[in-house]
């Protein structure tokens, strides 16, 4: 019996640029470089080769080198440091909390993800003008200052400041909150129940500060999440600044249209807890 041979995959990476081909240099380039990231010939964190080194392995312009190099960090798979090279990009962390009334903490942890915390600061403070606002609280009233840097595999990844009325959870400054969910200390120890709240997303550049703590370059892209919370009774709770790394972060939100929303009438609480669920999706 003939045996048909197996065509070999022209973009497989141990082969180079096809000139006699219909498809363009780039797309051929591209297509070396992501099989590479893929089956981890160059790892997450590694340096690739610059772009006169990729011209003359594969035999292309600097402009083929470029346009290759623009659609991959589009792709989310290199990341470019200016004035320090191209590196492999390392995998985004999921994070679906901005849609949950769960924290940092309580997302990774349901998401079996290797986390952990750092407190840099905890103290009581007399309310400051933005707080105060979101809050809807007096300037004078004392509050609780909570800064912690959050980390994924070893790695920072996000730094919040969160904001607690003093009188409401005056046992917080007695508490270790490294390692440790804040909402669940508050509703267990505290008697504080997080029922509601709204969150605020916007794109900013990395400041001195953040750069240092979270391991990036100054300006770098990072996701900002403002969020307010509310007790049961409407009482504002805690109000957080958040600031995520823009190369590891990627937030993921579900989405539902239901037919009576169609027909222009909100939903009450009881058909939105029978709403599905998509807690089984791939992610």
């Amino acid at each position: 019996m003939n045996q048909v041979k197996q065509l070999e995959n022209p973009f497989s990476a141990s082969h180079k640029i096809d000139f006699k081909s219909n498809i363009p240099y780039y797309v051929q380039l591209t297509a070396h470089i992501r099989e590479k990231i893929i089956k981890k010939i160059w790892n997450p964190g590694m340096q690739i080769p610059g772009e006169m080194e990729l011209c003359e392995e594969y035999g292309v312009s600097r402009t083929v080198v470029r346009q290759s190099l623009r659609d991959l960090e589009l792709d989310g798979l290199i990341t470019r440091r200016k004035g320090k090279g191209t590196f492999v990009a390392e995998p985004k962390v999921n994070e679906s909390f901005v849609q949950k009334l769960s924290g940092f903490y309580q997302d990774m942890v349901d998401r079996g993800i290797k986390s952990s915390t750092r407190v840099l600061h905890l103290r009581v403070i007399s309310c400051p003008d933005k707080v105060a606002g979101y809050l809807q609280i007096p300037l004078e009233t004392k509050v609780v200052d909570l800064l912690r840097l959050r980390y994924v595999e070893d790695e920072p990844i996000q730094m919040v400041n969160s904001f607690i009325p003093f009188d409401l959870c005056p046992k917080i400054l007695e508490v270790d909150l490294n390692d440790r969910s804040l909402y669940e200390f508050l509703e267990f120890e505290c008697g504080l129940f997080i029922a509601r709240g709204r969150r605020y997303i916007e794109a900013v550049a990395a400041n001195d500060v953040e750069a240092k703590l979270l391991n990036v370059d100054r300006g770098a892209p990072l996701v900002m999440l403002d969020s307010i919370s509310y007790l049961e009774d409407g009482t504002s709770i805690e109000y957080y600044h958040a600031v995520h790394r823009g190369d590891r972060t990627r937030f993921e939100v579900e989405l539902l249209r239901t037919r009576i929303q169609s027909q222009g009438r909100e939903l009450d609480n009881a058909e939105i807890e029978n709403l599905p669920h998509s807690d089984n999706f791939p992610r």
